[in-house]
């Protein structure tokens, strides 16, 4: 052991540095990364019956590649991915795939089933993880995060039902059951328990495992996160989890915006201790981004040798996408695009239905804006994720309140009444006064997004948002009961029809 540092702690740290060589490649020459990655994608498309379908033999460049290859929605997608499923293999790409990230999306009920092929695997998933690490470590190089156990918060795994040669589970499931022995050896909790089902049963036992573990990072969902450790602190009965974890250093989050979390994490749950956070973009369909720069909140390096080939879909200001689609050397600030990428699992112009705008075009750098299904548009306003995350996160700031959870929907013009939009909100520290909350909420709103303010003018279309403040635990239980506990599952925000919240408002009464 050197200066209390640990022979392992200080090998990782050691291997880890290395990478960042690697990584800066993507900051001096990007276009050259991501030509390089759809000439690799075409050539190993090309004997998949996908690739044979849309003339892949014929694709020598970017122009070629989208005049001839169509855009896909999963629901188009799907037929050649269910092919896969009961085990055809060069449909969609030329190596055989028998792993599959469950994810039911945020705004649909219905599972999608996404391909994981040793490639995406391997170059885009794991990478992912090998690199954020590497760039926490770029960020703080006197970490000793390596000489404690990282605790990821995973999903589950289960055979397909119709072809047991086949597993489908959450993409964190799918990664730690691959992960390689080393990175095995500094996590918790252990896989049976990480792999449960039960999600009660499941956070009781992670709880009872990790808070006898020297945990210095959490990987995870904010929400997810939120669940384990107040467990955590009802079983050992502490007041903060730093006297559980002393030597806790990091949280890595992803999944949902954090800018309503923030301040919940930094001073109620880790006590302005010092913790840092970095975000990362991971999907089932792939590992996008990760924050290189830990004093820019939200901006993300987009990851371009991974595997994946991106495009951009402009989309205007009433939320509607443009004719126009373009790829990494044409986009511009400012814009909200639509995302739409080609991956080495065999996803080819798929769009994700996740739009992100760039913050900066050296180094690419984007912010999470929202969900293409994921808005509020019943009145013309097309509130969309990344207005509803500001106005909430100012009306936290000026009110001094904390939130866990929420879901807005509209609430519909009725008997000549004018409509709103109805927000269920559960706090961890409510606001002492919550018509000052929703005037921020409201105002903060009409501020950032014209089309809402044009309806809130005069009260004529749209009167002022109805919040009802949800008792502890109304989401929680809301989930379980719909079979969303953990893994990818997360609240859906914004809807356009009132399913979300008359279902939650099902659980409480005010």
């Amino acid at each position: 052991m050197a200066n209390g540092i640990s022979l392992f702690n200080e090998t990782l740290l050691w291997f880890m540095k290395r990478r960042m060589s690697r990584i800066e490649s993507i900051y001096t020459r990007p276009l050259d990364l991501q030509e390089i990655c759809l000439k690799d994608l075409v050539q190993a498309g090309r004997q998949t019956e996908w690739g044979k379908q849309f003339g892949y033999g014929q694709i020598s460049n970017y122009a070629t590649f989208k005049s001839q290859v169509p855009i896909s929605t999963y629901e188009e997608i799907f037929p050649y991915i269910d092919r896969v499923m009961q085990g055809e293999q060069q449909i969609l790409w030329n190596s055989p795939v028998t792993w599959f990230s469950k994810s039911s999306g945020t705004t649909n009920a219905r599972s999608k089933f996404i391909p994981v092929s040793k490639e995406s695997l391997e170059s885009c998933h794991m990478m992912g993880g090998k690199d954020m690490i590497t760039l926490l470590i770029n960020n703080r190089p006197e970490t000793r995060v390596f000489e404690g156990k990282g605790l990821s918060i995973g999903g589950s795994l289960s055979y397909c039902a119709t072809n047991p040669n086949v597993l489908v589970g959450d993409v964190s499931a799918v990664i730690m059951k691959n992960l390689p022995v080393w990175a095995q050896m500094i996590r918790t909790p252990s896989l049976e328990v990480a792999l449960m089902d039960d999600w009660d049963q499941k956070i009781e036992r992670m709880a009872l495992e990790t808070s006898k573990e020297n945990v210095t990072s959490i990987l995870g969902v904010p929400t997810w996160t939120l669940v384990l450790i107040e467990k955590i602190l009802e079983i050992t009965g502490k007041k903060s989890i730093l006297e559980v974890w002393e030597n806790f250093e990091f949280m890595i989050h992803g999944a949902v915006a954090f800018g309503p979390y923030r301040e919940l994490f930094q001073k109620q749950v880790f006590k302005d201790q010092g913790v840092g956070f970095l975000e990362i973009y991971n999907a089932s369909e792939g590992f996008f981004g990760i924050q290189d720069d830990l004093s820019l909140n939200d901006e993300l390096l987009l990851m371009l040798d991974y595997g994946i080939f991106y495009e951009f879909i402009p989309i205007n200001d009433e939320g509607e996408e443009q004719d126009t689609i373009v790829d990494l050397s044409q986009v511009e600030m400012g814009v909200n695009y639509a995302l739409v990428i080609s991956t080495n699992a065999g996803l080819w112009r798929y769009k994700i239905g996740d739009t992100v705008r760039f913050t900066s075009l050296d180094p690419f750098r984007i912010k999470i804006s929202g969900r293409t299904k994921h808005f509020i548009n019943a009145f013309g306003e097309e509130v969309i994720m990344e207005n509803a995350e500001k106005a909430i996160s100012k009306a936290c700031l000026m009110t001094n309140s904390i939130i866990k959870e929420y879901t807005a929907a509209p609430n519909y013009m009725n008997g000549g009444q004018r409509g709103s939009h109805e927000w269920i909100i559960e706090f961890s520290k409510a606001p002492k006064e919550m018509r000052t909350f929703v005037e921020i909420l409201d105002q903060t709103l009409r501020e950032i997004n014209s089309d809402y303010d044009a309806k809130r003018s005069y009260d004529l279309v749209l009167g002022p948002p109805i919040i009802h403040q949800a008792p502890q635990g109304t989401f929680y239980a809301w989930m379980r009961e719909r079979g969303k506990l953990g893994g990818q599952h997360k609240v859906p925000r914004l809807s356009n029809n009132r399913e979300f919240l008359e279902g939650v408002k099902a659980h409480f009464k005010e």
